[in-house]
Parts: structure tokens; sequence; C-alpha cells
């Protein structure tokens, strides 16, 4: 997420705002979690999957919305 952006822009907002960090970490760790199981090795019901890719997406959402609010300010 954010690959298109500067790296030290992201690293300002997580250090300017806490909540920005925290939903950053919760989707990476999401990501990660609908990786593993989409490749086998991390077995839960397709339920839970879809449940995950779900939430994966409000966080990626919620943080592009925080991005586009608060970016101009790091500047």
């Amino acid at each position: 997420m954010f690959e298109n952006q500067q790296r030290d822009d992201v690293e300002a907002l997580m250090k300017a705002d806490a909540e920005f960090r925290r939903l950053f970490q919760h989707h990476r760790e999401l990501k990660s979690k609908v990786h593993d199981a989409e490749i086998g090795v991390l077995p839960i019901d397709d339920v839970t999957l879809a449940g995950m890719k779900k939430e994966k997406l409000h966080a990626k959402e919620r943080l592009q919305r925080m991005w586009d609010a608060r970016v101009p300010q790091i500047h």
C-alpha cells in the first residue's frame, strides 16, 4: 500500500498519526494472512477469508482517506 508514494511521506504520517500507524500495521497483517490463506499456508474457511478480505479493503479505504486528508500538511 502506498507503493507509489514517497517512503519519507508515509513514515512522516505514521509518526504524526498514531491511528494511521495502527491501521497501516493492521492492514499489513491482514494482507499477510490473506496471502497465506490463499496459498494454503493458513488453513481457514472461505467465510473467514471473505471477512478478512472485506476488513482489509475497509482498512485500505480508510487509510487512503486519511492519506488524502493529511498529506498536504506534511509538506
